[in-house]
């Protein structure tokens, strides 16, 4: 799984999970609401995505 599927899983288990939105924009704000719940959990998001073979690729 890609980093960021990870975090996407983990916003749909933790914090979207049945729940039924009427429109549009319910899912916007829901999605919108769960994201920053995460960014309040410190650390939350590097562990999602910290893999060790990310940590060798080196950028030019």
């Amino acid at each position: 799984m890609n980093p960021v599927e990870r975090v996407w899983l983990y916003l749909r288990e933790r914090f979207l999970l049945l729940r039924l939105f009427p429109d549009l924009d319910a899912i916007i704000d829901g999605c919108c609401q769960a994201w920053n719940q995460l960014t309040t959990e410190a650390g939350r998001i590097a562990s999602l995505t910290d893999y060790p073979y990310l940590r060798s690729v080196r950028t030019s």
